[in-house]
């Protein structure tokens, strides 16, 4: 899923997990993804020391006890946002299901920081939902600083760079093939001036979305879902939703199979060309239209029936999701590659999935038109 210090949806610190890891954006400290491609060892050697601890209960915060004394700063409003967040997402699924309830993992981080992750599998409606959030500070290390930073030609590293990053991220797979997988990720990420450079000013940024992957269209479904963004979008910029809608269509394409990973949402990263109220705003915003844009969707299709052949179908589907997180998916694969806690960056995958060989669904089937939507993007709204 989602980690929060990465560009991905499916890692916020760095895609779906509740791990977090130092993974930021080229544009704020040269990072790309050539240098995590040249350099995974070493990436592996100073990123991978800080494991998670177990804890016994949720803290009132991950906060450093000078900042958990402020209840106005963009950090604490972003910690309360995701985690009011996942306490309502997961509620929704709760009540969907009717029964089945979410495993929960808390976990701090040496280096400061730590995550809630959530798990219910095996359900009546649910196949598997993740839904975590991550708020983890500290120092990224000089040789990882360096590594990812091929434009830095001096002899000696800088001086660990201070990061907070902070986190909400989810993927929703339902039993019933009629019923969509949704994904939605939202985070927050500030670096401050490595001790070598001073007067280097503090960087910050916003990035997130939430996406819809269904196995069989019903317009009105899709219809609505993007209505829900776009209504979201609306509030604070018209150029949101067509701007970030695009981006999203863009970002969830499975190059290989030449076609998007499913209909699309929106999606954004690198936001800081707008005030942080406004975009702490519109990030709460979207974070709150989860439940509304998804749930109404899962209460119309959950008790459809349907055939093995609408099941296998699902299960092919479902394997350009896992192609999907696992190739191309920044914060999964960074995850992979640093050492993360596996069974966070793995929980977006689903349970069960599938793979043919040439399989190829007959034009003008239901199967043909969202293979269709898929490989051509449409404007539902």
């Amino acid at each position: 899923m989602t980690s929060i210090l990465s560009s991905s949806p499916s890692t916020f610190l760095p895609s779906f997990t509740s791990t977090t890891y130092v993974y930021p954006h080229s544009k704020h400290l040269h990072y790309t993804t050539r240098a995590h491609a040249h350099a995974p060892l070493r990436l592996r050697a100073t990123l991978s020391m800080d494991k998670e601890i177990p804890q016994s209960e949720r803290p009132l915060t991950f906060l450093k006890q000078s900042e958990s004394d402020s209840s106005s700063t963009i950090r604490s409003r972003f910690e309360k946002m995701i985690r009011e967040t996942q306490d309502s997402v997961c509620n929704a699924i709760e009540s969907s299901d009717g029964g089945a309830k979410f495993k929960e993992d808390v976990w701090s981080r040496p280096g400061g920081g730590g995550g809630i992750s959530r798990v219910l599998q095996d359900g009546a409606v649910w196949e598997k939902a993740g839904v975590n959030v991550s708020v983890v500070y500290g120092l990224m290390p000089p040789d990882a600083y360096r590594a990812a930073n091929p434009s830095s030609h001096s002899s000696s590293p800088p001086s660990p760079v201070p990061f907070f990053a902070a986190g909400i991220s989810s993927v929703l797979h339902p039993n019933n093939p009629f019923a969509p997988t949704m994904h939605f990720n939202y985070r927050y990420f500030e670096t401050d001036a490595p001790k070598d450079a001073p007067g280097a000013p503090r960087q910050w940024w916003f990035g997130g979305g939430t996406d819809l992957t269904p196995a069989y269209i019903f317009e009105e479904d899709v219809k609505h879902f993007h209505q829900t963004q776009k209504s979201a979008c609306d509030k604070f910029d018209p150029s949101f939703y067509p701007r970030f809608k695009k981006w999203c269509d863009d970002y969830f394409y499975i190059k290989h199979r030449d076609e998007r990973r499913g209909l699309g949402g929106i999606f954004f990263d690198d936001l800081n060309d707008y005030d942080q109220e406004l975009l702490l705003a519109f990030s709460t915003e979207c974070a709150n239209s989860v439940v509304p844009a998804y749930i109404p969707i899962i209460e119309k299709r959950k008790d459809l029936p349907f055939t093995d052949q609408h099941k296998a179908w699902q299960q092919l589907r479902r394997g350009r999701y896992v192609e999907f997180n696992l190739v191309y998916d920044r914060g999964t694969t960074f995850g992979l590659k640093t050492g993360g806690r596996i069974e966070s960056i793995l929980v977006s995958l689903p349970l069960t999935a599938r793979w043919e060989y040439d399989h190829k669904p007959e034009e003008g089937s239901e199967e043909w038109k969202l293979l269709d939507a898929c490989i051509n993007p449409k404007e539902w709204v």
